[in-house]
């Protein structure tokens, strides 16, 4: 059931793009409104559950879950979003605690699970028919495996990237909204296709996915870093900089500490991977 709490989890963020003011206050408003309903929810879900003397094992998805939303709270509603309408860096920063951040650990908060046993006993039993169904499961199916989730995850990164596209997102609050809804859209389903109890079974596919992943939103990052010219007019004079070198610190940032976000995920995989197989072989 965890499945469908992700898609759930686009639609408040993705209201909070910045563009190139701040964001209005009914935006803001609504943004705040979704992350108040959703922690609640989840709270009133984990209280039921220790009720029933279960909340020890949900205890480290409640973690996961909180930190994630704390993650989103600070990229989305804090003065961040306001210095990313004028700092390349300070975007890149918001940018990636929404694909890197926030998103892994809402997966592994396991949210709809959680938030299903806020509803009384009916409610979760149509809730769950719904997933179940195979008009529901075929193309959740379709979009959560490893190929097409990596496809879409790495086709949002490089779009996005594109000077017109991007700067656009800057000039136009739907076009930024949709841009931080592919972001955290494609991050949910990417890491889900990791995170997902199944993907314990193929670890190579796993690890292939994160290794590929990783060399190319590094390879963005070099671009940005290593270009002798501004890729991004609309930028220059946060921080002192010029709107090149707030481009090649945003690179740097994408570059460096997003490779060892990959690389750290990477190893904790092949890490439960390794200690999985003495088990298997027993």
């Amino acid at each position: 059931m965890v499945r469908a709490a992700l898609c759930g989890l686009i639609v408040a963020p993705a209201a909070a793009a910045h563009g190139v003011t701040a964001a209005d206050d009914a935006g803001t408003a609504f943004v705040v409104a979704c992350l108040l309903m959703s922690g609640a929810t989840y709270a009133l879900g984990m209280a039921k559950l220790a009720r029933r003397g279960r909340a020890l094992r949900q205890r480290l998805p409640a973690l996961s879950f909180l930190a994630g939303w704390l993650a989103l709270a600070a990229a989305l509603l804090t003065p961040l979003d306001t210095l990313a309408a004028r700092s390349f860096a300070a975007h890149m920063v918001q940018h990636e605690i929404l694909i890197l951040v926030a998103a892994p650990l809402c997966v592994l908060g396991q949210p709809l699970a959680i938030w299903s046993w806020a509803l009384p006993h009916a409610g979760r039993l149509r809730l769950a028919a719904v997933f179940h169904h195979p008009a529901w499961q075929r193309p959740w199916h379709a979009l959560t495996a490893p190929l097409p989730a990596w496809a879409l995850h790495a086709a949002a990164l490089w779009i996005w990237h594109l000077p017109l596209l991007f700067e656009a997102a800057l000039a136009r609050q739907a076009v930024h909204v949709a841009q931080h809804a592919s972001f955290l859209g494609t991050a949910l389903l990417f890491w889900w296709a990791l995170l997902r109890p199944a993907a314990r079974h193929a670890p190579g596919v796993a690890l292939a996915v994160l290794f590929t992943t990783m060399l190319h939103s590094t390879a963005l990052g070099a671009l940005l870093t290593l270009a002798t010219h501004a890729w991004y007019g609309v930028y220059g004079g946060a921080f002192g900089l010029d709107a090149l070198e707030d481009q090649q610190l945003g690179g740097l940032v994408m570059w460096v500490p997003g490779g060892l976000v990959y690389l750290g995920s990477g190893l904790a995989l092949a890490a439960r991977w390794l200690a999985a197989r003495p088990a298997r072989a027993v």
